[in-house]
Formats: C-alpha cells, structure tokens, sequence
C-alpha cells in the first residue's frame, strides 16, 4: 500500500513541502495529497503592491503540480482528527492519512484592539489586499492613511502607498521608535526614505481603538485617518488549537527540531503555524525567510524516515532582512543567525533589486517544484523487505 502524505495549505511552506517530497519519493510508494482553499498561489509578501493598484501573474496551483504525482484539492479544511489520522474538508469528504504536514498559515491578528475589525484594512490576504485596493482607489487627494504597525510589513505597506499615491497623507503609526530593531544605518536610511515620501511617523504610539476616521492611542491621542491598514502582527489559523496536538498560548505547533510535532510523532508543522527554535534557542519568526527553511527540512526528515536515510541536519537561522520601501527604494539589514542586527546594511536601489530577487526567487521555487537542487529518489523502506533476511535465516 502506499504511504499516505496529506499537506494542508498551499503557501510558501506547504507547496515547497509538497513539492519537494514528490522529488524525492517515487509515487508508486507514496500517495500526496496538497489541500488548499484557493485555486491560485498567492504571493503574501507582494499583498502591499496588490493594494496599491499593481498586478500580479497568476500562480494556478493545477500548473505548478501537473505531472508531479501531487493530487490537489481546492476546498477548505474545517477539521483535524490527529488521534483518527483524518482532514475533513468543505467539501464533505474525509482524507486519511499516514502522515500530516501542517501548514495552514496565519492571518491578520486584530489584537483585540476595539474597532480594529470593523474599521481597519488588512494585508495578510488576497481579499484583504483586493479590499484595500478599492478602498484607496475611493480616496480623495490629501486624505490621510494611517498604517498602523512598525515592522516589516507595516513599513512596506506605508511606503508603497506613499510612492504610489504622492497626493494622499501618509503616516505610520510604531508602538516603539521607527525601525528600532535595525542597526543605526539601517534607522538612519529609512528615516530618509520617510522623509523623501513625506510620511509622517507617530513613535510610541500604541494604539487602542480604531474609528471610521481616526484612532486613538495609550496616551490619549486621536491620530486621524481616512483609511487605517492594520499591520500588527499575525494569527495562526485556530484549526491546530481545536486538536489532540501541544500548541502553544496562540495556537502554534510545538515541533522538534526536525518540525515533528512533539506530541504526535505522525504530524509535521512548517511555516507560521509551528513553533520552531533557531539559532540561540529562539523562536523563528513568522515569515516566508522562517517558512521556505521549515518546509526543506520537514520534507527531507520525512524521506528520510520513509527510505530508512540518514537525517538531514536543521540549522535553521537567519542571514539578513529584505524589506521593500517602494519599488525604487529598498533596505537589506544583515543579522546574527539568531536575528539581531549587524552594523551592515545594504540601501537604495540595489537592495530594491535585491529584495526583488528574493521575492521572484521564492516564488520560482513554488512554482517549479520538481527543479532546481538535483537528487536522487529513494524507494519507501519496506517492512517486509527488512524482514525477509530473517525468516530466510530461520528457515
């Protein structure tokens, strides 16, 4: 019988798990399966290009996995059973399987700030983007924008919107001071680029409300916007916390440092929905430069435990942080394996360029996930293969 491989959730982890066990296992041994709630990948790193007007090339999920032995399935995962070894799907149906590589993702995390739902704008998602998008396309020159969120993904958003729309009023919104975990250049360069798009930086603005036009902060401020995008941080999906599975607080999978899970030994969990341990027994951060690393591993250790291989070896850490700041204005801020900032940075066009590789380059690897490192396949370890020197030996 074939071993049955069932990965949930098609983004960056799953597909590039998904892909990368099709290389190695020959599909007479094993069975995968890919679920994903949509037809097309969708690249969340370019959410902030999508919502300020720019078109992105359809990724069909059908295209990327033709003749890789991956069966895909377009519906939406509704359960869980890790004691019955099933996924039941919209659908109606119900997938067993022998082993399970979780990776449903996460979404936009409202931090239970009142009006934050009702209000806000949000850039985790395809829809989100595509609302967003519209919402902006309505606003009247000289408006304000208030993104709200001082990381990676609030700084991307903020200044895309600002390059794309020089006639509205721009302004971000950090908890701590602007860019205060990059390195001195790295803050003094995106200080610049603040300045150059005209964007006003509210620093040591925690935020505590959101209202149809403005929002209000721990100090008793009313920052006004038109248009607020919340960017604080993401949720994972809830379906893991409703399981037999040792999540944490948040809902994330606690795994071994081959991304098994610690508590079924049956279950893998790769990008956002794991929590993993890098470089200075930290927890990796919930990102494509976490998830893409999980996905290789988990894939790897899984073959390997099937063919009886050798183990591969996680050294999971970091090398850099790439971050947009427009499309002709880029930072790459270079970090210690555990994810501190070095002195170094790369600026300016070049690390636009940069960071544009890093996004095609990802992308190219979902997209082509029977190329690019050679290998060989391995045949699933047969129980009745290593037991027949035995029963030849007794007879």
């Amino acid at each position: 019988m074939q071993h049955r491989i069932v990965v949930l959730g098609a983004g960056y982890s799953g597909a590039i798990a998904a892909g990368r066990l099709a290389k190695r296992l020959y599909r007479d041994d094993v069975a995968i399966t890919l679920v994903n709630a949509e037809p097309d990948f969708v690249e969340r790193v370019r959410m902030h290009q999508l919502a300020t007007g720019q078109d992105l090339p359809p990724r069909p999920l059908r295209e990327t996995f033709a003749d890789t032995g991956v069966e895909l399935r377009i519906t939406k995962v509704t359960g869980v059973d890790v004691e019955r070894k099933t996924v039941t799907v919209a659908d109606g149906a119900e997938l067993a399987y022998d082993t399970l590589v979780y990776a449903l993702g996460s979404g936009w995390n409202a931090q239970g700030v009142p009006g934050t739902a009702e209000h806000a704008y949000e850039i985790a998602s395809r829809p989100g983007a595509h609302r967003l998008r519209e919402r902006l396309a309505r606003l009247d020159a000289g408006q304000t924008v208030l993104v709200v969120g001082g990381g990676l993904t609030g700084l991307e958003a903020a200044t895309e919107i600002a390059e794309a729309r020089p006639d509205l009023d721009v302004a971000l919104a950090a908890r701590g001071a602007l860019g205060d975990w990059l390195s001195p250049k790295g803050r003094e360069h995106l200080r610049k680029v603040f300045g150059k798009l005209g964007i006003t930086a509210y620093e040591h603005a925690a935020v505590t409300g959101v209202a149809s036009d403005r929002v209000t902060t721990a100090d008793g401020r009313a920052i006004p916007a038109a248009v607020t995008v919340w960017t604080t941080g993401f949720a994972v999906h809830p379906i893991a916390q409703a399981t037999a599975l040792e999540v944490t607080d948040t809902g994330r999978i606690v795994v071994d440092g081959t991304m098994r899970s610690v508590s079924h030994p049956d279950v893998y969990a790769v990008g956002d929905a794991a929590l993993a341990i890098g470089a200075g027994d930290k927890p990796l951060r919930m990102s494509c430069a976490s998830g893409t690393p999980m996905a290789w591993l988990a894939a790897d250790t899984i073959a390997a435990r099937l063919t009886g291989g050798k183990l591969p070896k996680g050294h999971l850490r970091y090398f850099n942080q790439c971050i947009s700041l427009g499309r002709k204005e880029g930072l790459i801020q270079y970090v210690t394996a555990d994810d501190v900032a070095k002195p170094a940075v790369l600026t300016g066009r070049l690390a636009a360029v940069y960071k544009e590789l890093i996004c095609k380059g990802a992308a190219w690897g979902v997209a082509n996930p029977m190329l690019g490192m050679p290998t060989r396949r391995h045949h699933v370890a047969r129980e009745r293969a290593a037991a027949a020197p035995a029963a030849k030996a007794t007879a």
